[in-house]
């Protein structure tokens, strides 16, 4: 008899800890562990800021399934379709037809999507930064934008390419707001053409405060903070349009800029609109706090799982309230549902989640930063250092730990490296531009007829 299958929806914070778990508690005798991701790494997203900056290689901002579930089976597909009715998945492989597999359990850990709005011109202009593609291209795209100023002999170019803006005054706008403009400064020590009173950081927040996770006094010295960096804070505003780069705000501001950077929330992955799991009213997993997937009834569906940013799980903390979508929950939660399914495999019951949020850290770039943690609210230099201990204790892996460290420390001792590799996203054009176009010959199948002789008869010439 074949053990139990366990699938694992999705690699990221949820899926890696909770496969990770799996593995080492439940031998190969006594389930199967199967996760399905289309990219072949977890990306520790808070991680992803200092990846655009510099600070760290980009490539020690991702965990490799492979080399770190070695007890796990690793499926590079996309799961379009869940039919816990039959238990069965749908998996569009990387290459090659669909098949259907079938299951014990699951986990639905998708994670979520950037949160867009049907603003004129976003999907033109805007830069999302929940992957690892999307900060290497930031990077890029900012340091580009100097060489453009620093050569344009147009003024209003010169102007929209050194006007930056950022949406969204959660964890990840403030952080990489503050770290590109550390960035910008270090690169602009090597552009005697531009004057660093031209360069324009513009952030765009639709409430009138930034960084709530960590408290109203943290939030309001971090937004003086940045102010006294020269940076323009638009609180209480929104985002009308930015057709064609033209950016239009709510408090009638208008602009030319051509960076647009967008961090404003997040919101369930599309694929759980394919499943037929019960959602709650904003597109999330109804879970019990448990973590088994339940009707909005509350009837449990056996075998089905879920957590994180996907999962919409009761705070026993917060009465009425919900778990928020955090890394610090979606850590805590893979820990909790693995060792229910454990249980409930061997024959046991599972427990409830519960864990009260502690705060957040934040960086505001190079030493400096917020903390609110346990109730002690701690800025500047030490906050700065809580926040890096912190992530580097929670990005998996040993060796991913000793790398970020390693880059740290050479960061430290040697100048920022401010080079843009704009050629990485179009690695193909020069090559291209010297091949020559060579037009297929068409094979001859047969020898064509000869023509007929034109008929000479009466009357004709």
């Amino acid at each position: 008899m074949n053990p139990p299958r366990i699938v694992v929806v999705g690699a990221g914070h949820v899926g890696l800890y909770a496969a990770l778990r799996l593995s080492k508690k439940l031998n190969r005798n006594h389930a199967e562990v199967v996760v399905i991701d289309p990219v072949p790494h977890m990306t520790y997203q808070p991680f992803l800021p200092e990846a655009a900056a510099g600070n760290i290689s980009p490539r020690h901002a991702v965990v490799p399934l492979r080399r770190e579930l070695k007890k796990c089976r690793i499926v590079s597909g996309e799961v379009t379709k869940v039919e816990h009715a039959r238990k069965t998945v749908t998996i569009q492989p990387i290459d090659g037809p669909a098949y259907e597999m079938e299951y014990d359990h699951i986990i639905v850990a998708p994670g979520s999507v950037s949160r867009t709005l049907p603003i004129p011109g976003l999907s033109d202009l805007g830069i999302g930064l929940k992957t690892i593609g999307e900060a290497i291209y930031l990077r890029n795209h900012i340091l580009d934008r100097l060489d453009v100023a620093a050569v344009t002999p147009d003024p209003e170019v010169r102007k929209a390419s050194l006007n930056f803006v950022f949406v969204g005054g959660g964890f990840a706008g403030i952080e990489a707001l503050a770290e590109m403009q550390d960035v910008v400064s270090d690169a602009l020590k090597y552009y005697p053409e531009l004057d660093p009173k031209e360069v324009h950081f513009i952030l765009v927040e639709a409430t009138n405060r930034i960084l709530p996770e960590v408290g109203p006094e943290m939030g309001s010295y971090a937004a003086r903070q940045l102010a006294a960096r020269g940076i323009d804070l638009r609180l209480d505003t929104f985002l009308n349009s930015c057709v064609d780069g033209q950016i239009e705000l709510s408090d009638g501001d208008s602009f030319r800029a051509e960076t647009l950077v967008w961090t404003a929330g997040v919101k369930p992955s599309p694929m759980l609109q394919h499943t037929d799991l019960p959602l709650g009213p904003r597109g999330h997993v109804n879970c019990k706090p448990t973590l088994q997937v339940a009707t909005l009834e509350g009837e449990v569906l056996e075998g089905a799982w879920s957590a994180g940013d996907c999962a919409q799980v009761p705070d026993l903390t917060n009465p009425g309230g919900w778990c928020s979508p955090s890394a610090q929950h979606a850590v805590r939660q893979a820990k909790v549902l693995a060792d229910n399914i454990r249980q409930v495999v061997l024959g046991g019951a599972p427990t409830e989640y519960r864990h009260k949020h502690v705060g957040g850290v934040a960086g505001l770039g190079l030493n400096k930063g917020v903390a609110h943690v346990y109730g002690i609210k701690v800025k500047g230099y030490p906050a700065w250092l809580m926040h890096r201990f912190y992530h580097v204790s929670r990005i998996p892996s040993f060796n991913r730990k000793v790398r970020v460290l390693a880059d740290w420390v050479l960061a430290f001792l040697l100048k920022r490296e401010t080079v843009a590799l704009g050629q990485l996203h179009r690695p193909r054009e020069e090559f291209l531009e010297v091949t020559p176009p060579v037009t297929p010959k068409v094979k001859e199948t047969e020898k064509p007829a000869d023509k007929p002789a034109d008929k000479v008869g009466s009357g004709s010439r």
